[in-house]
């Protein structure tokens, strides 16, 4: 959750040095948050100092609290939630809590830099970014050398740029450098890498340190990415509904959990070394697990069988109208499989692109400017397969999703899909979401072409198990977008893509705003729906841990094209690429070691 603005962070006021006391002090911190369906108790009693040049990082499942703590931090809970705060919040000698409006502006002005999580939601659409960047950096060099240091490629054209001409992972990039442009006391960052590749992530995480070493800032970092967590901070602050359970630093949190909640999840992450033969969902807590930590509260909603999804026990099933449906309740002794059925793959082909091109052209015709998205890519997808496409921000492969998915047409080339048309998980889910419209009524429409075959009753029930099956209770269903956390928008977009199981199902970047848990579910999810269903799934992601789990096939693209393409496990333990090898590299824990060019030449297999 955003605020509206974001120009009473990036002031002109010049930066003031705070004495060696903690930069933020947070005494019993408590928020309610009054929505259309209720009182969230979001913050419970949270006690938390962070001092000079230190780096704190709050992880989390989706709704623990992190973010709205984060906010209260800086003073910016939405007045339409009706926040009720209680406690302390001490900044820059000014207590966020008691203190009016314009006492916290000055603040935000001199002391804080924040990231968001959305980007779409901080920048203004109606300014360029050499405009957004004056108000913070009058000099046009010093604009320049800030969209650099964030990883920004080709800074001078990005200037005249609006962020909706961006991709996601740029306008990340460019929110981080609004944020640090005036060397801030105190930086809240909330994701502020969730929506960046792995080499892009690897140069924030470095930037964050530099200029803590530099100005001795100290760092709030939100993040659901335990990897970038231990690669970052100095302590780790583990939440959970709303309270501190467990805090210490990366080597006690990692190798000494104490609470069973961080145990957990621990257990629920996805690296490099994670099998792939097995589901991903966690098992049932016993002994003091069982009484100190409720279930419902952190356990992933357990995965389907086969024989559930294809009718028999509680469950997803698909009826003669291809909508899926409700089942009946499983037997209380059933257990889970070691592993799921391997797909099927046939012969036909899902996906095709043959030679395909895409230009943007920009600019008036005596000063026209040409950015080549896509260069002659070729790229088979089988029926039933699951291919990843990796690589940096910017290489085309958003672009190449949307002409399969039919948002946009190739420049040259030829571009063919096999059935029903693909349905598409977009990077911002928040953006999909039509805000009018509760997640129940979106899910309906969906459901419109076989409404003729399917009683109210009927869909009621088909919307409200996609819903389970995503991690999302059935209430779920009454509530908008702009009503849930990333995490949830997350889940509601795919339960939108997949309650009438396409054919193809393209996914670009599904895991990004999601918790390592639910990110794990939500995986396991298109696994088993792609093995039950025969769903082909072509998978965009910068998250190399995610593409070994789900994908068959791997296709590493730079630059408009694939440079490297093949087996799953072949590219990520021995790449022919120098460049794959340096994106595997890239990954936080990688005990990946990047191959010298001679032995990459030796593997063959380059594209």
């Amino acid at each position: 959750m955003a605020p509206d603005t974001t120009s009473d962070l990036t002031g002109t006021d010049d930066v003031t040095t705070l004495d060696e006391q903690p930069t933020l002090s947070v005494r019993n911190l408590d928020v309610r948050l009054t929505r259309d369906n209720g009182t969230v108790h979001a913050v419970r009693g949270v006690s938390l100092d962070v001092h000079p040049g230190e780096i704190v990082a709050m992880v989390g499942e989706s709704g623990s609290g992190k973010s709205v703590l984060g906010l209260a931090v800086m003073g910016l809970l939405p007045h339409r939630s009706r926040p009720q705060v209680g406690g302390s919040v001490l900044l820059a000698g000014t207590d966020m809590v008691a203190a009016g409006d314009e006492a916290r502006r000055r603040v935000r002005r001199r002391h804080v830099g924040a990231v968001f999580q959305d980007p779409m939601t901080s920048l203004d659409p109606t300014m360029t970014i050499g405009a957004q960047l004056a108000e913070v950096a009058p000099d046009r060099s010093e604009r320049l050398r800030l969209l650099a240091d964030v990883g920004v490629p080709d800074p001078e054209s990005r200037l005249k740029a609006f962020p909706h001409q961006l991709s996601g992972g740029l306008r990340q990039r460019v929110m981080i450098a609004l944020a640090v442009a005036r060397k801030p006391s105190l930086i809240v960052a909330d994701e502020p890498t969730t929506a960046l590749d792995v080499t892009v992530q690897a140069q924030v995480l470095d930037l964050l340190l530099s200029l803590r070493d530099d100005i001795g800032c100290a760092v709030v970092f939100v993040t659901h990415d335990l990897g970038v967590a231990a690669r970052i901070s100095d302590r780790i602050v583990v939440m959970y509904r709303g309270g501190l359970v467990e805090q210490g630093t990366a080597d006690e949190i990692f190798q000494r959990p104490r609470h069973p909640y961080t145990r957990r999840l621990l257990a629920s992450r996805i690296d490099l070394d994670t099998p792939r033969d097995r589901p991903l969902t966690l098992g049932r807590p016993t002994g003091d697990e069982a009484e100190d930590v409720r279930e419902e509260d952190v356990r992933p909603p357990r995965p389907r069988t086969a024989t559930e999804l294809a009718g028999g026990g509680r469950g997803r099933a698909v009826d003669a109208t291809g909508v899926l449906t409700s089942g009946h309740a499983p037997p209380a002794d059933r257990d889970l499989p070691d592993r799921w059925p391997e797909p099927v793959i046939g012969g036909d082909l899902a996906v095709r692109l043959c030679q395909a091109a895409r230009v943007f052209r920009s600019g008036p015709p005596w000063a026209r400017r040409e950015l080549h998205a896509l260069r002659g890519v070729d790229l088979d997808v089988a029926q039933g397969e699951s291919v990843a496409l990796v690589g940096e921000s910017g290489c085309g492969k958003s672009t190449l999703l949307r002409i399969v998915a039919g948002l946009d047409k190739p420049t040259s080339g030829e571009v063919g899909v096999g059935g029903s048309t693909p349905q598409m998980v977009f990077q911002d889910a928040g953006s999909s979401l039509t805000p009018w419209l509760t997640i129940g009524e979106m899910l309906d429409e969906r459901l419109a072409l076989t409404a003729g075959r399917l009683t109210r009753a009927e869909r009621r029930a088909a919307v409200a198990d996609v819903l389970e099956t995503v991690g999302l209770p059935a209430a779920t269903a009454d509530a908008r977008g702009d009503q849930l956390s990333g995490g949830q928008r997350q889940r509601a977009a795919i339960a939108r893509a997949v309650i009438v199981p396409p054919r193809v199902l393209l996914c670009d970047e599904p895991t990004s705003a999601l918790d390592v848990s639910l990110a794990a579910t939500v995986l396991d999810l298109l696994g088993r729906l792609r093995r039950e269903l025969g769903m082909s799934i072509l998978l965009v992601t910068h998250d190399l841990a995610a593409a070994r789990i789900v994908a068959d096939r791997i296709a590493v693209m730079r630059a408009g094209r694939i440079v490297e393409e093949g087996p799953t496990e072949r590219i990520c333990s021995t790449p022919a690429e120098e460049y794959t090898g340096a994106l595997l590299d890239a990954v936080p824990g990688s005990r990946h070691r990047r191959l010298t060019p001679g032995a990459a030449a030796a593997t063959g297999g380059a594209r």
